[in-house]
């Protein structure tokens, strides 16, 4: 049984569909990877599992409950928690207090504990400090447990989203490029981290534009164009489907791959990944 699944899932802006008729089953215990050129879809895709955007059509399944047009909270408290592509760190807090923000949804002390300071709220306040530094370190930022976000530097931040994120205790994270803006040694780590997430038993949602990390990490591969899903499978079938290669290097070199041996097309579309720069294989540039 799927953990989510999409059906017909659609998104349209002022008549121009950003996501069409999408149908798309995510497995538990997984890592999934969507990707896409430039407008494919991918993060309008991401903003309706999370809430943020409502689908213009179709229905969003979570665990055989109906998600479709709930706020971003009710997804969080149903278990689906997100990074996002750009940072969005609370940078009048610290770092730890980032992280307990995403404890309120396990929180049990209301108004009047906190007004009147009874015991509990104290001992409620510890535990979720004690959790969020926990979760700091499991991430690997053991070292700013006492830093203002201000003063931490962008790869560490990127982890803090994720610190918090794994704070609501979700069964489903869903990361918005978290390697852009890496370097090479921070990316391998971010690799590591993606692994220890599914150990976990968290389910991975992977949107990037990394290729050696997707290829890399991903038990499963969607790639989305023009908002329609273009080809979805194993990253080995993915890689060497002419229709992504078209999609990411043009006509010309998807027709000289599909008139090549399935290596050479698979070798053809390894040298553009590196001759790209860290594995950005996206020709059409980051945005969405």
């Amino acid at each position: 049984m799927s953990l989510l699944r999409v059906e017909n899932l659609s998104k349209e802006f002022g008549g121009v569909h950003a996501v069409e008729g999408l149908n798309y089953e995510i497995q538990p215990g997984a890592v999934h990877s969507i990707i896409g050129p430039n407008g494919a879809g991918k993060t309008t895709l991401l903003n309706m599992l999370t809430g943020v955007y409502i689908p213009s059509d179709g229905r969003i399944i979570f665990e055989e409950h109906d998600l479709t047009g709930l706020a971003p909270f009710e997804y969080a408290a149903h278990g689906i928690a997100r990074t996002f592509q750009n940072l969005q760190v609370f940078f009048n807090m610290s770092a730890l207090e980032n992280v307990m923000v995403g404890r309120y949804l396990h929180e049990r002390c209301g108004l009047a504990s906190a007004l009147l300071r009874f015991p509990r709220l104290a001992r409620a306040e510890r535990a979720c400090r004690d959790e969020a530094a926990e979760l700091m370190r499991y991430v690997g930022l053991q070292d700013y447990l006492s830093t203002a976000s201000t003063a931490m530097p962008y790869g560490a931040l990127k982890r803090l989203e994720i610190a918090r994120a794994l704070a609501t205790q979700p069964r489903l994270i869903l990361l918005d490029e978290p390697a852009a803006g890496l370097n090479p040694t921070e990316a391998l780590d971010l690799d590591v981290l993606i692994g220890r997430l599914t150990e976990r038993g968290i389910t991975v949602v992977l949107v990037e534009h990394n290729m050696r990390l997707v290829m890399g990490v991903s038990d499963h591969i969607l790639v989305l164009d023009y908002g329609r899903k273009l080809a979805e499978g194993a990253a080995a079938a993915v890689r060497n489907d002419p229709r992504v290669i078209e999609a990411y290097l043009g006509s010309s070199v998807a027709s000289d791959g599909a008139a090549a041996s399935a290596g050479s097309a698979a070798s053809a579309a390894s040298a553009a990944s590196a001759a790209s720069g860290g594995g950005q294989a996206d020709l059409r540039g980051t945005s969405h």
